[in-house]
């Protein structure tokens, strides 16, 4: 399997095995520059990356109108573009984010999974995009807001699908309780689950995955570094975004040590371990230079044998 292979999914659309995730370009603990963002992005879609995941929440704002700059030339057929609503941006001058450190601070984030909501935030969406369409919308993070989410969100999803502005209606979390209970409310297309299932935590395979499979609903696997944990099992990683605890990174430096036996690295089996599993369609990972694009491509055609998979069952 190649990282531009092309899976076809339950919409029709055809999406490469492995994809570009661009909270980065929001600033995401670290500022990257407009031209880093962009070069980031044409190496990605040179190289036969052809899906791109983005939300309002990325630098509130920042992460969408750098993709709307960088792709302003590129031809829409030749990407296809995924944002997510449930947050909208409206006036501030006193939010100053800590984590997204370009983020527009001339706004804040309004959690809103209302009808009329998540429409406002799709209509800003594509304003700050330069685009009249996306193929994908996920609801994003409704942890708080599942019933509004199920009763609002989606119908209203539904209706702008009718209307061709969206293709494909998603759920994006990193947590799997709301999404399989979404799954089984609604009529979702995908599901785009971060941190649940990797070489350290694979929740999802108890319910969500099942349920995926079960209902043909596709996959799409993100966070699959565990933030950074199964980049660099060293003390001081971060699991989940909060500093690992010895028996995580004891865990992860074992997978390594198996790894290290066939000459395979931690990062290749990090990308490749979850389309191993039927449901997932594609991995998408987070990029913040055209460096990183390069070195996780190798990684993820990196051929593994079966041997060293069935090694690391005892460990995982």
């Amino acid at each position: 399997m190649k990282h531009d292979d092309k899976v076809a999914l339950r919409t029709g659309l055809h999406i490469s095995r492995l994809s570009l995730g661009t909270a980065a370009f929001g600033g995401l603990y670290t500022s990257v520059s407009d031209q880093d963002c962009t070069d980031t992005l044409i190496t990605a879609l040179d190289a036969g990356i052809n899906f791109v995941d983005t939300a309002p929440h990325y630098g509130k704002g920042r992460a969408e109108r750098r993709i709307g700059r960088a792709l302003a030339d590129r031809a829409r057929s030749s990407f296809i573009l995924s944002t997510k609503v449930g947050r909208v941006l409206v006036p501030s001058t006193t939010d100053i984010d800590e984590y997204f450190i370009d983020a527009d601070n001339t706004v804040e984030r309004k959690f809103d999974f209302s009808a009329k909501g998540v429409r406002q935030s799709l209509e800003d969406s594509l304003t700050r995009l330069r685009m009249d369409s996306v193929e994908i919308l996920f609801i994003h993070d409704p942890d708080a807001h599942e019933e509004q989410a199920i009763i609002e969100a989606f119908p209203e999803l539904e209706r702008m699908r009718s209307e061709g502005i969206i293709k494909a209606i998603g759920i994006g979390m990193n947590q799997c309780e709301v999404p399989t209970r979404v799954m089984k409310a609604t009529d979702l297309d995908m599901v785009l689950i971060a941190g649940r299932y990797s070489l350290l935590d694979q929740s999802a395979l108890k319910e969500l995955l099942p349920t995926a499979l079960d209902r043909n609903v596709d996959v799409i696997a993100a966070g699959v570094f565990n933030s950074g944990i199964l980049a660099n099992p060293v003390k001081g990683a971060t699991f989940d975004y909060m500093p690992a605890s010895d028996l995580l990174i004891a865990k992860a430096e074992k997978i390594r040590e198996v790894l290290a036996g066939h000459q395979v690295s931690l990062t290749s089996a990090a990308l490749q371990f979850p389309l191993r599993h039927p449901a997932v369609k594609s991995v998408l990972v987070g990029c913040r230079t055209r460096a990183e694009v390069s070195v996780n491509i190798k990684e993820f055609n990196h051929v593994i044998e079966n041997k060293v998979w069935d090694d690391l069952v005892s460990v995982l």
